[in-house]
This record gives structure tokens, C-alpha cells and sequence, in this order.
């Protein structure tokens, strides 16, 4: 008598789950499963719906309508607490770690479990070692690289035995050799029965590493593939409903007289856990888009805070702009000049998500667009304002006197971003400027920037996204621990060589050294 096989159920169903934010629908009868073992994408632009369904199903947020069934079995799950207990993991795109803790302090933190410190020490060496995830317990957080403190956060997600871990965009503030570790461990819990929901805007991730992707347009499920069998370009046409946009350049090797020249510049850490910069230096030509790559961590944000203004010099000269020293200037000062800075953080730095896009306006452009007079604000002119941006960059947004918090993350981003591009700036220093964006969003921008490198400006850019870097700069240089690399031309280096230098393969000349 054969033996009768039963059909195992799916590790993870949901079904027709919906969730409103007032006019927003984020999510209308979203229906998709995960099979036990499998490593599923989740695909769409920002806006989609991608992070609203993941947010419901580790339970930070409730569904209005819907239902989940884990392991064929209908569950409620009201807390992410109650995600755990039933063996769902996440690992969010900003990590949640204290600088100040040990890796083996942080981890207990997240575990709903009791047990001495050295026991946990114990457990942490052996798992990590077992998956290739190499971590000292008793290290400060302060002390790891992004690729570390994301081993931290995975860690933390396997001593609880996860049975489906959720990924969201774990790769962008990786070198390629840290991809190619984490690819590994994924693979491996996969195969060991783990489910993986994995979120990437990187489509050529979702070919080599899934075996199944959902695809999401304007809060809707639109279809489903294997990204094996697909193209990046089918798989964007079928995220976007058309043909995706693409940004194009004509490079010109004749690039402009400098703009920008920074010349020894050394400035102390000025927070316990910063980086002090050690004699940077490098000239920006009219132009040019001259690209600085870095794990992040390693100075960006105080060579950031010196070249826009936030930080002031003891010595002027050495920030040199259209040939007059600025150190000694001010962020305001510095615009004046013609010199702009768009910083990453959009929530509570280049946008208050409280106010309108109109009231936005007013944060970097009051004098460049004349948006105030004699003291007093020009309402009309910085509606009329943001509803140029709008239109120009495609913001998808109800209108100038939307809040900038009801836009997604990329939308936003392109609004900040054409806020200042429409200025006109003579040199823009501009950081992570598609991080967490789609392909559409991120072309946009991308577009931008060329165009106002062809009008003449010069563009420094400064993230953890190689292909993004690649596909801009005219030159490369990279920053680790305050210290940067000479420029070398774009098409002279690859991504392997430019992620061994993130990851410190240098000597303080720059130099790469030998494997």
C-alpha cells in the first residue's frame, strides 16, 4: 500500500488585507503566501504598500480588513511580541542598537527570554560562528561597521528560531563582500526551513537570490514571477504598469575650472561616537559629479556638516568656493554663494513631515526663490513654488498644501532634492540621494543631477550605494575613518575594488593592498 503524501500548508497566507491611512489606501486586499523554506521578494515602487504589509504582519500595525494564517492555522497577531512567540523575525532597514551597549547587551534586549549574561555571551559566539556571522559579544556597538551591527540584528533574530525572517532592503549600506556573506547565510537558513520575505529595490538581488516575488502597484497585488526567469527590465515594467524610466548622461571629458577645493582639513569628532577628519582634501570641477563611497560610520556626516555650513572652521581657506575661503560661513551664508547641501535624513532635517510641502519650501529656499520679504513670509510664492516641484519631478502628492508626511519616502526625496536643484546651485553637496527609493524615483533624481551638472555645477555625492556611484560620478574617491582615498576615475575601478576599500583595505595613502 503506497504511502499518501500530505500537501504541506504555507508557512505564511495572507489574505485580502487591507489598511487605510485617511485618504491614503496603503494596502486594498493584499493576498500572497510564503511557502516553508522559500525566499520570497516583495517588489513595487515607493508607495506600493510593501512596508504598510510587512509592518501587519510582524504587528506593528493592524489591518482594517484581512486575515493571516501561519502554518494554515488563523492567527491574530497584535504586537510584534506576538510575532515572535510565533517565530517571525525582522530586520528593519535602521537598525534599533544603543552605540553605547555591548553586541551581547543589545541582543538581550530584544529577547523574551531570562538567562545570565555569560550564557547569552556563549550562545551568540556559537551561533555566529555556526552561520558565518562572525561577532564578539562583549564589543561596543560603537566600535562595529554596518555590516557588523546588521550581523547583530540577525543574530538577535536567530537565537529566537525564526521560522519566517522578514528583510527590509538589507543591502543597501553593504559592500559587495558583506552582500555576498549575508546572500550566503540567507541561503542557508532557507535551506534549513526558514522562510525569507525579502524587500530590495535591487533587481538583479531578487534574480540571484529569490525563488518567487510578489509584486505590488499602488497598494495592490499586480502579479507574481520568478525573478530567475526574469529580467530586470521585465520585472520593473512589471512593478511600474509601463516601460521604466532611465537617466542618461553624456559624459564630457572637459570638465570646468574648480568650484570647490577642500585642502587639509582635519576636524575633531564632536559627539562620543563621531569620526575626526584627517586631512581631507580634493578639488570639484564645474561640471563634474565627483563621488565619495563609505561604510557608513566613517566621517560622512562630519565632512557633510563642514562642507555645508553646519560646522564652522578655525581656518577659512580651507573650503575654498569659486576661489573665496567659506570655512568661517554658515549653511545660509554658504547658499548665498551658490553652494547647497541636501543632507540624508528627510524627517526633521531637510523636511518637517508635520508641515506642508509649501511650508517646506521655506527651509532651504526663502532667499534663492524669495519666499520671504522685509521679514515677512510670501505664502503665495512658495505655493506656487512647491507646486513647481511637483510638477517637474512628477511628486506624486495632493497638492502643495499636502503634509510632507503623507508622501512616501521617495516622493518626499524627490521633493527635496528639486527643491534645491531648481535653485540652481553653482556646487551641490548631496547625501544618499536615492537610499530607500525605487527605480522610477531613483532615475529621476538621478536625471536631475546630470542635467544640473550639464548646466555647470559641480555635484559632490556621498553613499553607501556602489551601483548608484558607478552609474554618476566622473570620479571615486572613498572615506574610511576620516580619511579619503585619491580620486580615481570611474571607469578605471570596479565595484570588488571600491567595497575592499570601504571595508578598510587601505593603507593611509590609499593604497589597496595586496591580497
Amino acid at each position: 500500500m503506497s504511502k499518501i503524501e500530505v500537501a504541506q500548508p504555507p508557512r505564511l497566507a495572507v489574505r485580502n488585507i487591507s489598511k487605510r491611512f485617511q485618504a491614503v489606501q496603503a494596502n486594498d486586499r493584499i493576498g500572497f503566501e510564503v511557502a516553508p523554506g522559500q525566499i520570497h521578494a516583495l517588489l513595487g515602487e515607493n508607495g506600493a504598500g510593501k512596508s504598510t504589509i510587512v509592518k501587519i504582519i510582524y504587528g506593528i500595525l493592524q489591518p482594517d480588513e484581512g486575515e493571516i494564517l501561519w502554518n494554515g492555522r488563523l492567527v491574530r497577531i497584535d504586537s510584534p511580541r506576538a510575532a515572535r512567540a510565533l517565530g517571525i523575525g525582522m530586520v528593519f532597514q535602521h537598525f534599533s542598537l544603543f552605540e553605547a551597549m555591548t553586541v551581547a547587551e543589545n541582543i538581550a534586549l530584544g529577547l523574551n527570554q531570562s538567562g545570565g549574561m555569560k550564557a547569552l555571551s556563549r550562545r551568540i559566539a556559537e551561533l555566529s560562528a555556526s552561520y558565518g556571522l562572525a561577532l564578539d559579544p562583549d564589543r561596543d556597538i560603537h566600535t562595529l561597521s554596518v555590516g557588523e551591527r546588521q550581523r547583530v540584528e540577525i543574530v538577535r533574530c536567530l537565537l529566537q528560531d525564526p521560522r519566517l525572517l522578514i528583510m527590509d532592503e538589507p543591502t543597501s549600506v553593504l559592500t559587495p563582500q558583506e552582500t555576498r556573506q549575508l546572500f550566503e547565510t540567507l541561503r542557508r537558513l532557507a535551506a534549513e526551513g526558514c522562510s525569507i520575505l525579502y524587500i530590495s529595490h535591487k533587481l538583479y538581488e531578487l534574480q540571484e537570490l529569490c525563488q518567487h516575488a510578489t509584486i505590488l502597484r499602488g497598494g495592490r497585488v499586480v502579479g507574481s514571477c520568478d525573478p530567475a526567469k526574469e529580467s530586470a527590465q521585465s520585472m520593473a515594467q512589471l512593478m511600474i504598469g509601463g516601460v521604466p524610466a532611465t537617466a542618461s548622461r553624456q559624459r564630457n571629458e572637459a570638465v570646468g575650472a574648480p568650484r570647490l577645493v577642500v585642502s587639509g582639513l582635519n576636524l575633531p569628532a564632536d559627539q562620543p561616537f563621531g569620526v575626526t577628519l584627517k586631512d581631507v582634501g580634493f578639488t570639484l570641477a564645474a561640471g563634474e559629479i565627483l563621488g565619495i563611497a563609505g561604510v557608513s560610520g566613517n566621517g560622512q556626516d562630519e565632512l557633510m556638516a563642514a562642507l555645508s555650513g553646519e560646522r564652522l572652521l578655525p581656518d577659512a581657506s580651507r573650503i575654498q568656493f569659486d576661489g573665496q575661503p567659506v570655512g568661517k560661513l554658515d549653511f545660509e551664508q554658504r547658499r548665498a554663494q551658490g553652494l547647497y547641501a541636501v543632507p540624508e535624513k528627510r524627517d526633521g532635517c531637510t523636511a518637517v513631515l508635520g508641515m506642508s510641502l509649501a511650508a517646506n519650501t521655506l527651509l532651504s529656499a526663502r532667499g534663492g526663490m524669495a519666499l520671504s520679504k522685509h521679514g515677512l513670509l510670501r505664502k503665495s510664492k512658495a505655493m506656487a513654488f512647491a507646486r513647481r516641484i511637483i510638477d517637474a519631478y512628477g511628486v506624486k502628492a495632493d497638492g502643495p498644501q499636502a503634509a510632507a508626511g503623507t508622501l512616501s519616502g521617495g516622493n518626499l526625496q524627490k521633493f527635496v532634492v528639486g527643491r534645491d536643484i531648481l535653485q540652481n546651485p553653482k556646487a551641490l553637496i548631496i547625501a544618499q540621494p536615492t537610499w530607500g527609493v525605487d527605480a522610477g524615483a531613483a532615475a529621476a533624481i538621478h536625471q536631475a543631477l546630470f542635467d544640473l551638472a550639464r548646466r555647470g555645477a559641480g555635484i559632490v555625492v556621498i553613499s553607501q550605494d556602489l551601483d548608484e556611484l558607478l552609474a554618476l560620478s566622473d570620479r571615486l574617491m572613498v572615506i574610511h575613518l576620516g580619511r579619503l582615498t585619491p580620486p580615481m576615475p570611474t571607469s578605471d575601478v570596479s565595484a570588488e575594488a571600491i567595497g575592499l576599500l570601504m571595508g578598510g583595505a587601505a593603507d593611509a595613502k590609499g593604497q589597496t593592498h595586496a591580497a
